[in-house]
């Protein structure tokens, strides 16, 4: 099964539009949706409205704008995201002082994902990919059994064997507890790296996650043109609904 997933929906206009324009003529099946953002009341009416499957893009490292945030969830996000900003590997360091500031930026995400869809989110994954930062991974409070995004899949040669072998751990650790796609990757990389027909040969017989930035130019014109929806003929298309 192919899952094609747009990332940043509810985070401003231009990308909630992108992504639901992409939905509408059938080249995205998923979103991941960003909460308390400028965008995420008016992005969450037009998502229920297309009947959009959505996951929570969890956010760790940008401010929450809503009018309804409380003076300690906004200190409790400022702290985490100066934290996990402060340098590339700050996120493989798992930081106990902070341990109650990540659980509850977590709690009030899927709260007010709870409130805008009525439901709980499809899927978990995270803005910059913080979702697998170390403090969430030890904090343990991402319920068992939940459907998670996994660390990007490369071919060989294409990283280090130290970087394969830190994101075979996290993912073997992951799917112990949750419930993942078997391949995950970017669509830009791919189209880069001339990679995307071997990615989607892959979802003939697995479970593939395809990430996609529909606001971005380059990737939007490709989603939206003609070559794009044979690349699809004989798969499975589907959404995290169906993992």
């Amino acid at each position: 099964m192919l899952i094609i997933n747009a990332d940043d929906l509810g985070r401003s206009i231009e990308e909630t539009d992108a992504a639901l324009r992409c939905f509408n003529a059938g080249r995205i099946t998923s979103g991941s949706f960003m909460v308390l953002m400028p965008d995420s009341e008016r992005a969450a009416r037009l998502v229920r409205e297309a009947n959009l499957d959505v996951g929570l893009h969890l956010n760790f490292t940008e401010p929450f704008t809503a009018a309804n945030c409380s003076p300690g969830l906004i200190d409790a996000q400022r702290r985490v995201a100066r934290f996990l900003r402060r340098n590339r590997y700050a996120q493989l360091l798992y930081n106990p002082f902070l341990r109650k500031q990540f659980a509850e930026s977590y709690r009030r995400q899927v709260a007010e994902f709870v409130r805008l869809f009525g439901e709980p989110p499809s899927h978990l994954d995270g803005h910059h990919h913080m979702h697998l930062c170390a403090n969430v991974l030890f904090g343990r409070f991402v319920p068992v059994s939940a459907k998670m995004r996994r660390n990007f899949s490369f071919w060989p040669g294409e990283k280090s064997w130290l970087n394969r072998l830190y994101r075979r751990t996290v993912d073997g650790w992951l799917a112990r507890r949750y419930c993942l796609t078997e391949f995950f990757f970017d669509l830009t990389f791919s189209l880069q790296h001339h990679h995307l027909d071997r990615a989607l040969a892959l979802a003939g017989t697995r479970s593939v996650e395809l990430m996609t930035h529909p606001s971005l130019k380059f990737e939007c014109e490709f989603l939206m043109s003609d070559a794009f929806l044979p690349m699809l003929r004989g798969l499975d298309i589907g959404s995290y609904r169906h993992l």
